[in-house]
């Protein structure tokens, strides 16, 4: 009996982390809307993009950074460095942003 009431809890435990996972996972189409609207006046964040801030890094560049991290740019992109603007970004839409930057890889 125990073990299987062991074997529930498991298999309850993996469906309930697959179902946490699938619906936390980040949308990178909708961090390339996001990017396009917010990001693209400093940052050039699609190929065929004709203008951008040569001061600031291509999103493909921060992509290719041998220490890229979609975790950590979300992170940063929640509190950014005082040259970016201020924009009131969401956890998600922050994790967006991040994983359509992981993409571009």
């Amino acid at each position: 009996m125990r073990q299987h009431l062991r074997r529930i809890c498991l298999l309850l435990a993996v469906a309930s982390s697959f179902c946490m996972s699938s619906a936390l996972a980040a949308d990178a189409d909708h961090g390339a809307d996001l990017a396009k609207r917010w990001c693209a006046s400093c940052h050039v964040v699609a190929n065929g993009q004709a203008t951008a801030s040569a001061d600031v890094p291509s999103f493909a560049s921060v992509a290719r950074k041998p220490d890229f991290s979609p975790e950590r740019l979300a992170f940063f992109l929640l509190d950014p460095h005082p040259k970016m603007p201020n924009f009131p970004l969401s956890r998600t839409e922050a994790g967006d942003i991040a994983a359509y930057i992981g993409s571009l890889r």
